[in-house]
């Protein structure tokens, strides 16, 4: 069974209701999930990093805030220099997600440096594969109706509560996207 980690840091928690979708698409697929929550002072706990290590994918996930990842998802990418340095998550498959207020909010810098961090660590990007909901006939709880590819977006409005958003589109697309991490892991040959 492969270990799919998901760290994540989620300011309000309507990020972590991203993850826990995430987390639901990983057991669709038959994986092993772990969620592993940054703090609001930007700390995972040790064993955290052991998870990491042991993971066959890492998932990233964080709010954007004006226009990129939080400071405290910020200074868990500047920790993971030790693992970078012995090239611990290399070849591993990576994939990445977000959620802002609204509907752009500057989302596609924040999965670009998902994207650079994964790069960085030497793994293999997973997308999410859906084709955008872009038709006339196209409803905000589409799958993809926020036109992602480089990696998972959510929004969920500035005054909602984490029950009320992200809506139910964009969690459906985050279960999508779990289960399709789990299923690239699990069908990936180690190169290494």
């Amino acid at each position: 069974m492969k270990k799919i980690a998901i760290v994540y840091h989620s300011g309000y928690g309507h990020t972590k209701k991203q993850a826990e979708a995430v987390q639901a698409g990983v057991l669709d697929a038959d994986a092993q999930p772990e969620l592993i929550a940054i703090d609001a002072d930007g700390n995972i706990a040790e064993q955290a990093w052991a998870a990491l290590q042991a993971a066959d994918a890492v998932v990233f996930g964080t709010p954007t805030y004006m226009g990129g990842p939080s400071w405290q998802f910020k200074k868990f990418a500047d920790a993971s220099s030790k693992p970078w340095f012995a090239q611990a998550w290399k070849d591993k498959i990576a994939a990445g997600f977000t959620n802002s207020a609204s509907i752009n909010g500057d989302k596609a810098g924040t999965l670009n440096y998902l994207f650079t961090l994964a790069m960085q660590h030497g793994m293999i990007w997973v997308g999410p594969g859906v084709l955008p909901s872009n038709t006339k006939a196209a409803q905000r709880n589409d799958a993809n109706w926020l036109g992602f590819s480089t990696g998972l977006m959510a929004q969920s409005p500035s005054d909602s509560s984490p029950e009320e958003g992200p809506l139910p589109g964009d969690l459906a697309s985050a279960r999508a996207f779990g289960e399709r991490v789990a299923r690239t892991a699990a069908a990936f040959k180690h190169i290494g």
